[in-house]
């Protein structure tokens, strides 16, 4: 009987230490892509761009979006600051709010996306962004799997890579560097987080213009992004990591370019692969274009730099890794 009772009680203390452990998760999300992954949605509504039409201070006045946006901030029109998620970007850190765009005058997908998960999930949240400006699945966040190359490129950009063969996969390996940086250095980068055990939740993707843009490149985006995703997988070692895949959808329902379209189809069917069933899921952003009429600037290739696109893709992203996550449970 005694051995018995011994044994209950370890038994309790083992569970409670686990409920404990559990408690102190961080719950960890990548996300990932070229410059709309940065992001360039507009902050401040400048009278010269199109009377601040697009821009984040216009969308929470604007009767029509008002209702949307007004959580982002307080009840002294500040932004909010959340104390549930935390972001990496790079050479900026802490809890998350606007600003973590291209430039501190931007937003991207991060600010949807952040507060999504933060209001789903019972853990602290911290974001990892690992994104640049023009950079291809084809070359730059080329996995390894994909092995070499198999066509000739542009004289410049094969003469680079001669000179320097670490330029193929270097963002991908970046993405990796950067993750494991930020995950290790949690004391040091975000002190109120201290005691938490980051645990690696999830992986959101929004790339693929210089992809689009290239013949080449657009042919093997759908074997090198299902590529990606194994091999992030395997080097993260998290063998059914939940990921995002955003479309590339500048243009609109409107779209007719074969290679935007067929860009497109690829991201689309690799989240069909029987493999990523339940695990990876594919988001359609071509509903959240905004023509120039209603945005700061004309740029369509960075989504016309409307703020409330870039906080609909982050979001809708958010929705559906918040789906995967309950799945993976």
């Amino acid at each position: 009987m005694k051995n018995f009772c011994s044994f209950y009680i370890a038994s309790l203390l083992l569970a409670a230490t686990a409920l404990s452990a559990d408690a102190k998760q961080l719950r960890v999300f990548i996300l990932a892509g070229q410059s709309n992954m940065q992001g360039q949605g507009f902050i401040a509504a400048d009278p010269k761009r199109n009377n601040g039409k697009g821009s984040l201070e216009y969308l929470v006045k604007d009767p029509a979006t008002a209702e949307r946006f007004k959580p982002l901030i307080d009840k002294d029109g500040k932004w909010v600051v959340r104390n549930d998620v935390w972001i990496s970007y790079l050479d900026r850190k802490g809890p998350l709010t606007v600003g973590y765009g291209a430039t501190p005058e931007r937003i991207g997908p991060e600010l949807g996306f952040g507060w999504v998960m933060g209001g789903n999930v019972d853990e602290p949240v911290l974001l990892i962004k690992c994104a640049w400006g023009g950079k291809s699945l084809a070359v730059d966040f080329r996995p390894p799997s994909s092995g070499k190359i198999p066509y000739p490129l542009n004289p410049k950009l094969a003469a680079d890579i001669e000179k320097d063969p670490q330029i193929v996969g270097k963002y991908y390996r970046e993405t990796l560097r950067l993750t494991h940086g930020a995950m290790d250095d949690i004391k040091d980068s975000f002190p109120a987080l201290t005691g938490y055990e980051p645990v690696l939740s999830g992986f959101a993707w929004h790339q693929g213009w210089n992809d689009r843009i290239d013949n080449k490149f657009n042919a093997e985006y759908e074997a090198n992004l299902a590529n990606f995703i194994r091999d992030v997988r395997l080097d993260l070692k998290t063998p059914n990591l939940p990921f995002v895949i955003a479309e590339t959808g500048m243009n609109g329902p409107e779209e007719t370019n074969p290679r935007a379209l067929s860009l497109m189809k690829a991201q689309a069917a690799v989240a069909d692969y029987p493999e990523f069933k339940g695990n990876v899921a594919f988001v359609s952003t071509r509903a959240f274009w905004r023509s120039k009429e209603e945005s700061p600037t004309s740029q369509g290739y960075h989504w016309n730099t409307n703020a409330e696109t870039y906080y609909l893709i982050g979001q809708s992203m958010g929705q559906a890794m918040k789906t995967l996550v309950g799945e993976a449970k």
